[in-house]
């Protein structure tokens, strides 16, 4: 009997697995950029928005520092101990590899004892400000997916500003501001990230939440990412559907977690103190053993490989784009303006792609989709391309294709090719439950009809 119900469970839940591969997440992995169907006219492609997978982004940088003699050891000197800021028997020397600090053991893997650190000079030209400039490039358009992370050897700064830029490194903005005291140093009210809301989550503030001198379990700065995405997508980011919709219609949100360049800009060193002990000059300085920033390539929902090339980041560009970001259409693919693609519809959202110019019909280049009859284009305008047809370019989500010109969509569309959910209002809650009920019921009822179905059997 126990063997009856053990072979019964067991093929309902090989039964319920194999179904639900069939229903991907509700909000899409954006993992395949085209399929191929089965249709009356043959084997077709059917392509989808897709993006390359998030991985560490630390592994492709270039990075910079200014000063650029702001690290210790030309000349040597002596600096005091971490743990102990009266201990200044400590020695920094480039020419000697166990006692160097360059720039690239901020980025190389830890897990060593002792840590390996950058370092910077110590503080002996004070009342003169020890600032340093450290910039992060990748010569590519980035989207940060988690937290950045900063692990400090010195103590974290007293002062400290993150900066990003969109158009790498010509003009910066302010990404958050680091303090001990917010309204002394950059006459602002001090906050965190869980002051913010959907409403002001691109409001710039600044944390002394991260700005404690030499606490021993106070080494690490955080830019939170996950936080910020929490307020569309849930405190777990489950529901990465409103997120995602937010993403696609909200430029200013989407921008904000775009990046080229990251501009750490180090103001002021650790004291500890009210004031500067003048008689140990050798207790300030920094040191910053990690820095992590995860992401993927920007490829504008046209790729999902993203390669290294001459010491520079490519997408692997699909749908007939090309460019480093996937930001044009292909050389006779230009039969209507390049689009970025789109999340929506949940869950395979819009691919947008590049067709055929005009001028190429007549000779057609080679297509990456097994083509219908050409003939079958029928353009109205002998200088316009089809918007649509019944072949090729399908009206989606229940569109209907009139003279090739233009989609006439279903209320709750809009879009080209009806492929944009209307969402005057909420635009959130409209992304959020599009395709999600037929996408979650459709498994439970049948797993609820199987489980019927084993009850009897068992019986």
């Amino acid at each position: 009997m126990y063997l009856s119900r053990f072979l019964s469970l067991h093929a309902l839940w090989v039964t319920v697995s194999s179904v639900m591969q069939h229903y991907p997440s509700v909000w899409g992995h954006y993992d395949v950029c085209k399929t191929q169907i089965y249709t009356e006219e043959g084997k077709v492609w059917d392509y989808m928005a897709c993006q390359p997978e998030a991985r560490d982004m630390i592994k492709y940088v270039k990075v910079t520092l200014d000063p650029p003699d702001i690290t210790c050891g030309d000349p040597p000197e002596t600096f005091c101990a971490m743990g102990n800021p009266y201990m200044c028997n400590n020695e920094c020397d480039a020419s000697t590899q166990e006692l160097a600090h360059p720039p690239e053991l901020m980025f190389d893997l830890e897990g060593r004892h002792p840590s390996t650190f950058w370092q910077s000079t110590t503080w002996k030209d004070y009342p003169k400000p020890l600032h340093v400039n450290i910039t992060l490039s990748w010569n590519k358009t980035i989207e940060l997916t988690d937290n950045i992370v900063i692990t400090f050897e010195s103590g974290r700064p007293d002062q400290m500003i993150l900066e990003k830029s969109l158009d790498y490194g010509r003009t910066w903005q302010p990404y958050q501001y680091y303090a001990t005291d917010c309204l002394d140093a950059f006459h602002m009210d001090p906050k965190s990230v869980r002051d913010l809301s959907q409403h002001t989550v691109l409001e710039i503030i600044c944390t002394e939440e991260y700005s404690t001198g030499y606490m021993t379990n106070s080494k690490i700065i955080h830019f939170e990412i996950k936080d910020r995405f929490a307020f569309f997508a849930g405190p777990r980011l489950h529901n990465m559907a409103s997120l995602y919709g937010q993403l696609d219609t909200t430029k200013k949100l989407r921008d904000f977690f775009t990046i080229t360049d990251l501009r750490i800009r180090l103001l002021r060193p650790a004291t500890g103190e009210i004031y500067v002990d003048e008689q140990h000059l050798a207790r300030y300085f920094y040191a910053i053993s990690d820095i992590r920033v995860y992401g993927r390539c920007k490829c504008n929902l046209h790729a999902t490989g993203c390669k290294e090339e001459n010491k520079r980041l490519l997408c692997e560009c699909e749908h007939n784009t090309t460019g480093p970001d996937c930001g044009k259409c292909k050389k006779n693919y230009q039969g209507r303006p390049w689009s970025p693609g789109s999340y929506l519809p949940i869950p395979k959202g819009t691919a947008n792609i590049c067709i055929p110019s005009i001028s190429s019909i007549g000779n057609p280049p080679k297509f990456d989709r097994i083509w219908p009859n050409i003939s079958s284009l029928e353009v109205s305008k002998p200088n316009q391309a089809n918007v649509c047809d019944n072949e090729l370019l399908h009206c989606q989500n229940g569109g209907t294709c009139i003279n090739n010109v233009r989609c006439q969509c279903p209320p709750a569309y809009t879009g080209i090719l009806c492929e944009k959910l209307k969402c005057e209002r909420d635009p959130a809650g409209c992304s959020q439950n599009s395709g999600q009920g037929a996408t979650s019921q459709a498994p439970l009822l049948l797993l609820t009809a199987l489980l019927g179905a084993a009850g009897l059997c068992i019986r």
